[in-house]
């Protein structure tokens, strides 16, 4: 036996993307191989530990945000980036269907310059094949600081599958990734 140490390290790396509501986001990604790990926050503003309440209200700048740690052997950036633009309209500012306000932008909050660079990549190749028809409005800003949401809105449609929203909002987002991505999902 050699002296090296070739011990596995575990290594994962973190995206934080703002698509409208974290409900829907958490969902999908809950759902992706090589995902670890999902948690709703907020992320973008210029208030630390903002309530959801205080976010919902505009005023402190923030969007509804999931930090998705990720494992990038088994899922790349670019896919997570991927995934991220079939879920939402990445075209409509500061809205995602009923759901209005600067808390619902589509954000990437770039982490690294690889990341920042990616993002770029990704969005410079959707605008070209002009995928949605508009302009992508998504902002892509570096990464400052991330706050998880309250308790009761982690895994919310994991523990509320039968709620209103969850029926008319996400299922049919679901579907729709569940079609696109049927090999990437988890067993």
């Amino acid at each position: 036996m050699s002296g090296k140490c070739e011990c596995m390290v575990d290594k994962t790396e973190t995206a934080t993307l703002a698509g409208g509501c974290f409900w829907c986001l958490e969902a999908v990604f809950e759902q992706l191989q090589g995902v670890e790990r999902v948690v709703s926050g907020y992320a973008g503003g210029h208030v630390p530990n903002p309530s959801y309440e205080r976010v919902c209200s505009g005023t402190t700048g923030h969007a509804e945000t999931v930090r998705i740690t990720f494992d990038p052997k088994v899922i790349s950036y670019r896919e997570v980036l991927e995934v991220f633009f079939s879920v939402h309209d990445p075209t409509t500012l500061n809205r995602q269907g009923a759901d209005v306000g600067t808390q619902y932008r589509s954000a990437i909050f770039y982490h690294t310059p690889e990341q920042k660079a990616e993002a770029g990549k990704v969005i410079k190749k959707l605008a070209a094949e002009g995928v949605w028809g508009r302009p992508i409005v998504t902002e892509v800003k570096p990464f400052t600081a991330f706050y998880p949401a309250e308790e009761y809105h982690q895994g919310y449609y994991r523990k509320n599958p039968e709620q209103a929203y969850c029926q008319v909002v996400i299922n049919p987002k679901l579907a729709k990734f569940r079609e696109k991505f049927a090999a990437r999902l988890k067993a």
